[in-house]
């Protein structure tokens, strides 16, 4: 170990402390006081009630904890999107739960709140796993109400995908636990059962507020569309339960009951520890996003037994693809290189760069992995695609066009990991959102931007300047250097990951050290779902 090993583990493990201290101010949702008010009249808040549902001692991942971050702060802010959800095991059964934070203006949904719902069914559906949705809303945040209420993938998108969920048989379970109000009430009898807890439950198009005010009718919530009105005379829900504990326990009964689901048939045999030490990772990644390192080193802090089968070793260096195993589950990797190194002809090739050579490697491993049914796991740590005259005349486009061509038709599940920087074109080749991985988290080493922070500066500086310049402005080299500071702190906080994770561009933040529970858990979530339909790439340029 030397001197720069020391330096670049001090700054991981202070990201890593920073994480920690962002995750626990989100944690708490709407403050301390708010969770002592729900303690106060009976009820859990919802990640109590989550860990109670949730199995002791078992796995467990949370989407999208930091979704909401620093935005709507003129409206008191959002914390985890006002909706708590975690992937792990009722019952013994996997599952995804999805909990709404009535801490939050009460459960209300912001446009990230639908965001994030939809992003929990979406894994239900891709995988089908069986969802529980603990319902805890006031509804739609009126004040937002044109962000989250009439388009496409807004609030009512929800309620479709009930009904699909119900058509492709994903078992859908809800509980009522507080507020369950208009549209929002279409959700847990959309599903497939429903609970209702007495007395703090309630679920109504119309509360007697809006009642009294459309039609004149005096009444109280609870005789409206309380426990007892919707289990002994309407019918709505199914069953009563006397408090959180016990709807809880509701469930566990029923999911313990679901009978075993048609596998996908993923290879898996027993796991094995890496034989390098994980923690190295610290050590290992540079703390400048420009600095180069060997991925390989990486890999094997993250694979069983620290071992991987190359796939054309000596050949697009720039793109290591290897076979292996992680928490015992077979794998494809796609990794960025971040070393310098030299290709056949001794010329020399720059690290996190894709090349044409690199992305025809690429393309050639992912159909092998679609043929043979192994999920991919996608390493980004990448500045983009290789430019200038050499390339574009080496057909750098249609090489590239190839390797995105693979990633958008692959049938196996995708899994991609944002270690470092996640720039332009090469975020899209390496399984970028848009391209539908399973899964995609991010160390809090990572960067994603159309751009590296220090190019797109000098190219918004260059822009500015010019139109102060046609408006008559003098542009002195003490003010060239302050537009470029306003410049730069402004795009290096939009290329944070909190940035990222809080318009749920990524599925979480996590600890390098998590990364294998996350794929494995992944994986395992994708073998409830089979491949129906073949590889097949279409039409492209050789």
């Amino acid at each position: 170990m030397d001197i720069k090993y020391n330096i670049n583990e001090d700054y991981n493990k202070l990201l890593l402390s920073d994480l920690h201290k962002k995750f626990l101010q989100v944690a708490v949702g709407g403050g301390e006081g708010r969770i002592a008010k729900l303690h106060q009249k009976g009820k859990m808040t919802a990640r109590e009630r989550i860990d109670f549902l949730l199995d002791a001692k078992s796995n467990v991942i949370e989407i999208a904890a930091f979704a909401g971050d620093e935005m709507y702060q003129e409206h008191g802010g959002c914390p985890s999107g006002g909706v708590v959800v975690k992937i792990g095991y009722v019952s013994g059964k996997q599952c995804i739960v999805v909990a709404n934070d009535a801490t939050v203006k009460a459960g209300a949904w912001f446009p990230i709140t639908g965001k994030k719902n939809l992003r929990a069914q979406e894994i239900s559906i891709e995988n089908n796993l069986p969802i529980i949705y603990l319902v805890d809303s006031a509804g739609v945040y009126l004040p937002m109400q044109d962000e989250i209420f009439p388009d496409k993938e807004h609030f009512g998108r929800i309620f479709r995908n009930n009904a699909i969920m119900s058509s492709k048989s994903i078992t859908q379970i809800a509980a009522v636990m507080g507020s369950c109000v208009a549209g929002g009430a279409y959700l847990p009898i959309m599903s497939d059962e429903s609970i209702i807890v007495d007395k703090t439950g309630s679920i109504f198009l119309a509360g007697s507020y809006l009642v009294k005010a459309a039609i004149g009718e005096v009444i109280d919530n609870e005789s409206l569309g309380g426990a007892t009105s919707t289990t002994e005379v309407s019918g709505v829900c199914d069953y009563k339960a006397k408090d959180d504990k016990d709807a809880l326990n509701i469930i566990k009964n029923m999911v313990a009951k679901i009978g075993d689901f048609n596998k996908a048939g993923f290879n898996r045999i027993e796991s094995t520890k890496p034989a390098k030490n994980p923690e190295d990772i610290y050590g290992i990644l540079p703390k400048s996003r420009n600095e180069q390192y060997d991925m390989k080193e990486i890999i094997k802090r993250l694979v069983d037994n620290s071992e991987m089968q190359e796939y054309k070793e000596s050949y697009g260096k720039t793109l290591i693809c290897a076979y292996a195993r992680i928490d015992g589950w077979a794998v494809g990797i796609v990794a960025n290189q971040r070393k310098i190194v030299k290709n056949a002809k001794k010329e020399m090739q720059f690290g996190g760069v894709i090349y044409s050579d690199s992305a025809d490697k690429a393309t050639r491993f992912i159909a092998n992995c679609n043929q043979k049914k192994i999920p991919l796991v996608f390493l980004q740590d990448v500045n983009g695609f290789m430019v200038g005259s050499k390339s574009e005349h080496g057909g750098i486009i249609k090489d590239g066009a190839k390797m995105v061509n693979a990633v958008s038709n692959s049938v196996v599940p995708k899994f991609t990991v944002i270690v470092g920087n996640s720039y332009g074109a090469g975020n899209y080749a390496m399984c970028g959102k848009a391209y539908d991985p399973r899964l995609i988290f991010a160390w809090p080493s990572a960067e994603l931007a159309v751009m590296g922070g220090t190019q797109a500066a000098k190219v918004l500086l260059q822009i500015e300047t010019a139109s102060l310049k046609k408006q008559g402005i003098k542009i002195t080299a003490k003010k060239e250097q302050e537009i470029l500071e306003t410049i730069t702190n402004r795009y290096k906080k939009q290329t944070s990951p909190y940035y990222a994770a809080a318009r749920i561009w990524t599925d979480a933040i996590i600890n390098p050290l998590d990364t294998r529970k996350w794929i494995s858990m992944g994986i395992e979530a994708a073998n409830h779902a089979p491949i129906e339909k073949d590889f097949n790439m279409g039409v492209i340029q050789v």
